[in-house]
């Protein structure tokens, strides 16, 4: 499925002149190339040229802006490159000129550009920027577009309650527009958030709104592009009868009109369809067309699917070679975009391909990614944002109903105050009971709000432990699910006879990590659940700091050893602090771990108690990669569960730090972190020094 993010088509305004001489040079050095792909890019190079040449032509002009930025859109599957320069020229000329509008389309192209290379955290920056303008400037038309491409960049993200959000305001202004084509694409955008997550049922309900408004339209090409999409969407349904029935019509339209990155997609589709047949040589011989096509494209996003089903359909007939080679293709792109599904999709091809070779090693790390980013794709925040959406929709049913309900009700009155005036008497009756109903609806306001303020105190107490309840199975599904989901694959794997009892063994030292990971986690997992649900009660003590440092040194030394570390404790003897023994227990030896974590082979933690007043101040240096500002700041979060991979690639739990904060603070203690890039980090953090008549007895 594609989101559909329309090209604005930009009026022109009055002439003038831009880098005279320079601007028609670079278009007959750079774009000439791409006149040949499409009459409308030929059209606007020419239009673009004339202007140049003309008579009249003057720097207060806009006309050329919104050539650039017209041609711009038009280039932007044909030559990124050119799009990028284009808006730029753009972007600089409209600055210039104090050109608002033209100004807030630039960043629009600008976006796409990032948008297509990966860079969504740039195309977020450029499509909001636009916005802005776009607000000043109260340009309905303008606004309800940008709107709608940077909620398809959120989609791309997986951020699918902000895309729904954004989706939302764009067809409130569509319909205030009365703008029946871009009804139609939001409608299809959110039709396709929905199939992304396999809510066909509701995906098909959009869909039939599509229709009817395309069908209003009578533009074709918008037929087509829905056509496409709907074919997706049934071939990911397994109705393939439908999905190729709809695909067959838009390749007609396409193939008419030489519409190469849509024709490219329904292409790609097509052998898609195939593909769900197991008719794997037909699949390919589509899937082919399509890559012939993406030689004339500058679309990666689009190539990841094709590379993937292309990897599909070789995988099907055992040509386990081009398979392993399309497949990889697909990864390295979805790497170089940032594009998380894609990933998802590649990694699941990858892990049947290794798996089949027998290079159980390979196809066991990719099933754990795999596992990893479907957790990530399927977040409970995602699914809740398109119910929603589906709440939303049956909310809007039922005020219609209530519209025409108390319309109906109105009439009624009416009726009545009509007859009413006729006979003073029951006007009078009509007059005492409104007075008594005003009297009755105040007193039930009151109790109303009564009981408000109790559900809302109800409220704030379930958010809190639905809080407590996403974190811990957050933690579980991230850290715990991999391991466990890989070692249970590796058993079954093992008694199927699919892996011999030598290659098991070769398992083991991942496997034997892998155990101690989740042993380690679930430590502090139950320190952290006990905690929260008010089961961990502080029992401060006078308690020897040094003897607990030793025990954790000598409990992590295997870590260390294996990674050639040393781990030195400069903590004096007769170290007392008043302390719950347990909770520094758990503290301590989170922040070794963590330095032994982040520290590269021959490295060294160092461990240091200095006395101050009233208080001990410890810390804990290392010698590893260090952090960022970024970092920094999101480390003691309350609501932050973000794992880190060492540099051992060993995996963390994302509580460790959250948690020590939290049994510090409960000790009366503080704790923080220097750091800089690759010089490595130093935690602090401080307690206090046992009262005399408690030291002396221990």
């Amino acid at each position: 499925m594609r989101f559909i993010n329309p090209a604005f088509p930009c009026p022109g305004a009055a002439r003038t002149v831009f880098y005279r001489g320079l601007i028609l040079c670079l278009l007959l050095g750079v774009l000439a190339p791409a006149v040949a792909q499409g009459d409308k890019r030929k059209e606007l190079q020419l239009e673009l040229q004339l202007l140049e040449r003309s008579a009249g032509f003057s720097e207060k002009d806009t006309t050329y802006v919104d050539l650039l930025n017209r041609l711009a859109a038009e280039m932007r599957y044909f030559q990124a490159d050119s799009l990028q320069l284009l808006a730029r020229m753009a972007l600089e000329h409209s600055r210039k000129t104090g050109y608002t509008r033209g100004e807030s389309i630039s960043y629009m192209r600008l976006a796409d550009y990032h948008s297509d290379r990966g860079a969504s955290d740039k195309a977020v920056e450029y499509y909001i920027k636009g916005l802005r303008l776009a607000d000043e400037l109260g340009d309905q038309k303008l606004r309800l577009i940008l709107y709608n491409s940077l909620s398809g960049e959120y989609a791309y993200q997986g951020d699918y309650s902000r895309a729904l959000n954004g989706y939302l305001t764009s067809l409130e202004l569509a319909d205030r527009q009365k703008d029946l084509l871009m009804q139609s694409i939001v409608n299809e955008n959110i039709a396709n958030l929905y199939a992304s997550q396999k809510y066909f049922g509701e995906s098909l309900e959009y869909y039939k709104k599509v229709k009817l408004l395309n069908d209003s339209l009578g533009n074709e090409i918008a037929q087509a592009e829905t056509m496409s999409n709907l074919a997706s969407v049934y071939a990911d349904m397994e109705e393939l009868e439908y999905a190729m029935f709809n695909i067959n019509r838009s390749i007609d339209i396409f193939e008419k009109h030489r519409i190469l990155d849509w024709l490219a997609f329904a292409y790609e589709t097509k052998g898609k369809v195939y593909l769900k047949k197991f008719d794997h040589n037909w699949a390919l011989y589509w899937y082919h067309q399509s890559e012939l096509l993406h030689k004339e494209l500058d679309d990666d996003r689009a190539r990841i699917d094709l590379y993937n089903g292309m990897a599909e359909a070789y995988f099907g007939q055992e040509n386990d070679t081009l398979a392993t080679r399309y497949a990889t293709e697909a990864f390295r792109i979805s790497q170089d975009i940032n594009f998380v599904e894609g990933r998802q999709k590649c990694a699941r091809t990858l892990y049947r391909i290794f798996r089949k070779k027998q290079d159980y090693a390979t196809a066991l790390a990719y099933h754990e990614l795999y596992q990893e980013l479907s957790d990530s794709l399927s977040r409970n925040e995602n699914k809740q944002s398109l119910s929603l959406l589906k709440t939303k929709t049956e909310y809007e049913k039922q005020k219609e109903a209530l519209i025409r309900d108390n319309e109906k009700a109105l009439a009624q009155q009416n009726r009545y105050i009509k007859a009413g005036a006729v006979l003073l008497l029951i006007a009078l009756l009509i007059i005492y009971l409104v007075a008594r109903g005003k009297k009755l609806q105040h007193r039930l306001t009151e109790e109303l709000r009564a009981k408000q303020e109790i559900l809302e105190k109800r409220r704030a107490e379930l958010q809190a432990n639905n809080e407590t309840k996403t974190k811990l199975f957050s933690i579980i599904g991230h850290d715990l699910r991999g391991p466990i989901g890989a070692l249970k694959d590796l058993l079954l794997m093992l008694k199927n006879g699919e892996v011999s009892s030598e290659e098991f063994q070769g398992f083991l030292p991942k496997l034997r990590s892998d155990v101690d990971h989740i042993y380690f986690t679930l430590n502090n997992l139950l320190s952290w659940g006990q905690t929260q649900m008010n089961g961990s009660v502080t029992k401060p003590a006078a308690v020897p700091l040094e003897h607990i440092i030793a025990e954790n040194i000598n409990l992590l030394s295997e870590i260390a050893d294996n990674k050639s570390i040393r781990v030195v404790s400069k903590v004096p003897s007769n170290t007392l602090v008043w302390s719950d023994p347990n909770q520094v227990d758990i503290v301590v030896r989170n922040l070794i771990s963590n330095a032994l974590k982040f520290t590269p082979e021959n490295g060294m933690v160092t461990l240091e108690a200095e006395e101050e007043k009233d208080h001990w101040l410890i810390s804990i240096r290392d010698t590893g990669v260090g952090m960022d500002r970024v970092t920094l700041q999101k480390l003691f979060g309350d609501h932050t569960n973000h794992t880190t991979y060492g540099t051992a690639n060993e995996k963390g739990t994302g509580l460790g730090l959250s948690l020590c904060k939290e049994m510090i603070e409960k000790n009366n203690g503080k704790i923080w972190v220097d750091s800089m890039l690759r010089k490595g980090s130093t935690f602090f953090f401080t307690l206090p020094k046992a009262k005399k008549k408690y030291s002396q007895a221990v």
